[in-house]
C-alpha cells in the first residue's frame, strides 16, 4: 500500500494535547480530516493542519497519488525533550516548570482498489456528495418559504384594496358615510329654493301694510 508521511519535531505543544487532536482525524479521508480540523477549537490544530497538508503534498509529489484517494492511516505524537525552568517563589524558594515538547508524525496512505470502487459508487469525496445534497435541499426549502411569504403578502394587499374599493362609494355619498343622507340633500336644496321667492313676497306685503298705516296716522295728525 503506497503511503507518505510528514513529521514535525520539537513542537512546543505537550504530547497529551496533540494526541487529543490526532484522535479526531485518525482513519478519516483527507477531505473530512481537513474539515474536522477547520472547525476544531484545540490549540494544537494549527500545527496538525499544516502537518497534514505537508503529508498530502508529499504523497502527490513523491508517490503521484491523488488527494481524493488518500486517508490518514496513522497519526501519533512522541514525547520530546523536556525543558526545565524555575520560577521564584516566596521565602527564597523556587518552583520547577516543565516545558514539554513532542514529535508529531502523520502518515497518509492510498485506499485499496476495492475501497476506491465502493467510494466511487457512493459518490465523490465520501460524504461530500451527501453534504451537497443536504445543502441543495435546504436552499430549496428556503426558496419555497420565501415564495410562500411573497404570495401571502400579495393576498393581503388584494384584500386591503377590495376593502378600500367597497368603502369608497359610501364615503362619496356623504362625509358621514350615510347614503340616505346624501340622497336627501338635493331635495332639501330644492325646497329651500322654492320657499325663497314666497318668503320674499311675504316680506314685500308686510312692508306695504306698514307704509299704509303710517300714511293713515299722518292724516289723523293733520
Amino acid at each position: 500500500m503506497p503511503e507518505a508521511r510528514a513529521t514535525l519535531r520539537y513542537s512546543g505543544t505537550a504530547p497529551s494535547k496533540v494526541r487529543q487532536v490526532l484522535d479526531l482525524v485518525r482513519g478519516l479521508d483527507v477531505e473530512t480530516a481537513r474539515r474536522t480540523l477547520r472547525f476544531s477549537e484545540r490549540g494544537a490544530v494549527v500545527e496538525v493542519m499544516k502537518l497534514l497538508d505537508s503529508a498530502i503534498a508529499n504523497a502527490e509529489h513523491n508517490a503521484s497519488i491523488p488527494a481524493d484517494e488518500l486517508f490518514v492511516s496513522r497519526a501519533y505524537a512522541d514525547e520530546g525533550p523536556t525543558l526545565r525552568r524555575f520560577r521564584p517563589r516566596a521565602r527564597g524558594r523556587a518552583t520547577r516548570i516543565r516545558k514539554r515538547t513532542s514529535h508529531i508524525t502523520i502518515v497518509v496512505a492510498r485506499y485499496s482498489d476495492d475501497e476506491l470502487q465502493e467510494r466511487r459508487r457512493r459518490g465523490p469525496a465520501g460524504g461530500t456528495a451527501d453534504r451537497r445534497r443536504r445543502l441543495a435541499r435546504r436552499r430549496e426549502a428556503a426558496r419555497e418559504a420565501r415564495e410562500q411569504q411573497a404570495r401571502d403578502h400579495d393576498h393581503d394587499d388584494e384584500q386591503d384594496h377590495d376593502e378600500e374599493r367597497e368603502a369608497a362609494p359610501a364615503e362619496a355619498g356623504n362625509g358621514s358615510g350615510d347614503p340616505a343622507a346624501g340622497e336627501g340633500a338635493p331635495d332639501a336644496a330644492v325646497e329651500a329654493e322654492a320657499d325663497g321667492p314666497a318668503e320674499a313676497a311675504a316680506g314685500d306685503d308686510d312692508g306695504a301694510d306698514r307704509g299704509e298705516g303710517a300714511d293713515d296716522d299722518g292724516e289723523r295728525a293733520e
